[in-house]
């Protein structure tokens, strides 16, 4: 089996993505039940069948409710991708990979293999199978590096199967079928494009999951963990910039900015857990810095949930995401605040060395300045550090009471108890604190703290995959080098042609590798009388297959000819022949309308830059990777310096 690959992976999730399809099946049943019920409720004036509606209308309510609970702890088992070490580390969320359903392309490809190559498709059956057999591995990917790896190749072969498959004016008829990772819901379209999106999608996800498994006890551990959100940030936000109109709701424009946040989000919470590991917490500038990246973190999960409470995003995202995002928003304003208090009450007054230094940083710690004396007196006077330590301690403890209000709203996060563990934990931590430092004789009125500046030391970085890393080769290799051999290109059937030598030779010019050119013929020559054309490719000498000769091979065949002379098997691709200009103007004309068909079929092709109301935008790599083509229309009286007469 392909390495990266594990199907047991596919027996958990299959079983989670039929739960998925079946629910939702059944909430459009009630669905469609319920506007027939609301209908005759406002058809009818007749009181009894209007009581019996209302109490029907409220049965299917209440089903719909259950069921769209049903919905939302399937999406939220969280725990299968928690790591399993004994430390407690607050849970991530992860993603669950799109499910996608087996596709036959032995015959599609074979046809077009004999329609467009000229060539029996029976003879690529075999690297017909092998792709069919990497896209079946890459459907369950193992969470590790290899099934990184595996997406990756499965992704870099597409690039090749565009080239060789996709024409621009037509689509292979085949439909892919993926569905949506949160909702089950099924889309196809015949757009390659939307196989890629899909496939890139599924990279970002796993990223979500090795990151989400990590033991983030450990310096090791959490680093991984960083760089696995930073990469599956890095993955949505490459599919919101290079596709649009996507079918499915989880690649929407507003569902990838909010996974690129949440991931960013989650980068950040490690970055202060990293912090806590590394520092030496006793010292009063560590403090505040640990405050400053708690401030950071609230500042990021709060944009989070902003983002998941719009309109298009709110519905969809499974409310125990919303919980948890604002459940860390308002856990970590209180850390901040908590160690605000810590460095002001647990560490001793500054020496005059010390001083200066603590006041500079102190000077920029809060939002607004906090009321009462300078800032040199506060940091020097036991008294008024314990007063604006029990200030932010207050706080601290509001906002730990919230978060776990907010916990307590959502039943799925209930029954998290690693969530509630850290919660309570922490709240129990700043009580404590505030009945340590609380005196009896206290009679200030506790005033209100300042909110803490935000500021980290590692900022987030989102990392775009890095598609170079996987190296594959085109498994159709054997049709022909791409920049001639390709869907866009057209070319005359082949023609076999019998050339003798004569005393000046053969008569052409040739130009170029892979495949050889016959860049110039000499009228009268042997060439010539042959019925060669400046323009045509050499893709055999005598039977043997030329197409991804060197120059000096296809030479050297040539040159062992003997007196019987030489079979040339050439093509002439079709547009090369220059045509005049009009009619170059009615090509583009007909290509044109021929384009707009192909959007009406779904297909993957819109016209070129315009991001038209088409399916998804036409993969944008490609423009960079296919200018290597051999063919220019030079005289062939400019013999170049890899041009030769023969």
């Amino acid at each position: 089996s392909q390495q990266g690959c594990d199907p047991f992976a596919q027996t958990q999730r299959s079983k989670l993505q039929h739960r998925r399809a079946r629910i939702n099946q059944q909430i459009n049943k009630e669905m469609r039940m319920r506007a027939g019920a609301e209908n005759l409720f406002r058809a009818t004036s007749n009181h009894k069948v209007k009581e019996t509606v209302a109490l029907e209308l409220s049965y299917v309510n209440s089903n719909l409710q259950l069921l769209k609970e049903e919905l939302e702890e399937l999406n939220s088992s969280m725990d299968v991708y928690q790591n399993e070490s004994e430390s407690i580390s607050v849970p991530m969320i992860p993603l669950g990979l799109k499910e996608t359903k087996e596709l036959d392309l032995l015959v599609p490809l074979k046809d077009f293999i004999s329609e467009h190559y000229g060539e029996e498709g029976v003879l690529y059956e075999k690297e017909i199978k092998e792709f069919m057999e990497l896209r079946q591995a890459m459907r369950t990917p193992s969470r590790n590096e290899a099934g990184l790896e595996l997406l990756m190749e499965y992704y870099n072969q597409l690039y090749f199967l565009d080239s060789r498959f996709f024409p621009p004016t037509k689509t292979l008829g085949v439909f892919f079928h993926w569905y949506d990772s949160l909702t089950g819901v099924p889309s196809h379209q015949r757009a390659l494009a939307f196989e890629k999106g899909s496939v890139l999608f599924n990279l970002g996800a796993l990223h979500t999951q090795i990151g989400a498994r990590q033991d983030r006890a450990s310096l090791p551990g959490l680093n991984q963990a960083i760089d696995a959100f930073q990469k599956a940030a890095g993955a949505f936000n490459y599919l919101k910039e290079n596709f649009s109109n996507a079918p499915s709701l989880d690649m929407s424009a507003a569902s990838l900015t909010m996974l690129v946040r949440l991931m960013v989000a989650q980068v950040q919470e490690c970055v202060f857990e990293k912090m806590t590991l590394l520092r030496a917490q006793n010292d009063f500038l560590a403090r505040l810095q640990l405050a400053q990246e708690a401030a950071r973190v609230e500042d990021v999960y709060s944009l989070v949930h902003q983002t998941m409470s719009q309109p298009h995003v709110k519905d969809y995202v499974p409310f125990s995401w919303t919980t948890m995002v604002q459940v860390k928003s308002e856990h970590f304003k209180a850390l901040s605040h908590y160690f605000a208090a810590i460095a002001l009450c647990d560490c001793p007054a500054p020496s005059d060395a010390e001083l200066l230094e603590q006041e500079k940083a102190f000077l920029q710690f809060h939002v607004t300045m906090p009321e009462g004396p300078s800032l040199r007196v506060l940091l020097q006077d036991p008294e008024e550090r314990r007063k604006l330590g029990k200030a932010h301690l207050k706080k601290a403890i509001m906002k730990h009471e919230e978060a776990m209000r907010i916990h307590g709203l959502c039943k799925i996060l209930r029954k998290m108890d690693i969530l509630q563990e850290v919660l309570s934990f922490a709240h129990k931590r700043s009580l404590s604190k505030y009945s340590e430092i609380d005196h009896e004789e206290d009679f200030f009125e506790t005033g209100e703290a300042p909110d803490i500046h935000s500021k980290t030391h590692q900022k987030p970085e989102i990392k775009s995959p890095n598609f170079s890393q996987v190296k594959v080769t085109d498994l159709f290799h054997r049709l022909g080098p791409l920049s001639v051999f390709s869907a866009k290109n057209k070319w005359y059937p082949a023609r076999r042609v019998h050339l003798m030598r004569g005393e000046n030779g053969f008569g052409f010019t040739l130009r170029g590798d892979s495949p050889v050119l016959i860049a110039g013929v000499i009228p009268g020559g042997c060439a010539a009388e042959a019925g060669l054309k400046e323009g045509d490719y050499i893709i055999s000498v005598n039977g043997k297959d030329c197409k991804w000769s060197k120059h000096a091979e296809v030479v050297q065949l040539l040159k062992s000819t003997g007196k019987e002379g030489v079979d040339i098997g050439v093509i002439t691709l079709q547009g090369s022949e220059c045509p005049k200009a009009v009619d170059r103007k009615a090509a583009v004309m007909s290509s044109g309308s021929g384009m707009l068909k192909s959007n009406k079929e779904n297909s993957r092709k819109s016209l070129m830059n315009s991001k038209s109301a088409s399916t998804l935008l036409v993969w944008s790599k490609k423009s960079k990777r296919s200018k290597k083509s051999t063919y220019s229309g030079v005289p062939f009286t400019a013999v170049g310096d890899n041009e030769a007469m023969y």
